[in-house]
């Protein structure tokens, strides 16, 4: 099974948190090399008109300015798998249910682990 087919079974999970109101945060970690761009963040925002996320770009530079933007997961799912194995190597989806880690190796082959939850509850993002 090739990194992009267990992705997909990750990300299955990821709606599934979001459809069952326990997820509290995703993030992209592990760069390749230095790059400027630090960390791709995902926080809920739980709103009327459905389930969206905060995705926040973090970066290294101090001339860089953090990046905001409300998404949909649809939305986010396309920025997330194009930064995969080009930008950072694993990905975290915190839940309040349990933690699940995507690493792709050096190989390029995918695998999931889960462990128990970092977060009790979950912590909205705040919009403007």
């Amino acid at each position: 099974m090739t990194y992009q087919d267990e992705f997909l079974l990750f990300w299955n999970q990821v709606k599934e948190s979001a459809q069952e109101g326990s997820f509290a945060k995703l993030t992209m970690a592990k760069t390749i090399g230095k790059p400027n761009l630090k960390n791709i963040f995902l926080r809920p925002v739980y709103a009327k008109d459905g389930f969206k996320v905060l995705l926040k770009f973090s970066y290294r530079s101090k001339e860089t300015e953090d990046t905001e933007e409300e998404l949909t997961l649809d939305e986010a799912f396309l920025i997330l798998k194009s930064n995969l194995k080009s930008h950072f190597f694993s990905v975290l989806l915190f839940t309040t249910e349990k933690d699940v880690i995507f690493k792709v190796n050096k190989k390029g082959a995918g695998s999931i682990t889960e462990m128990q939850p970092s977060f009790s509850n979950v912590l909205q993002a705040k919009t403007d």
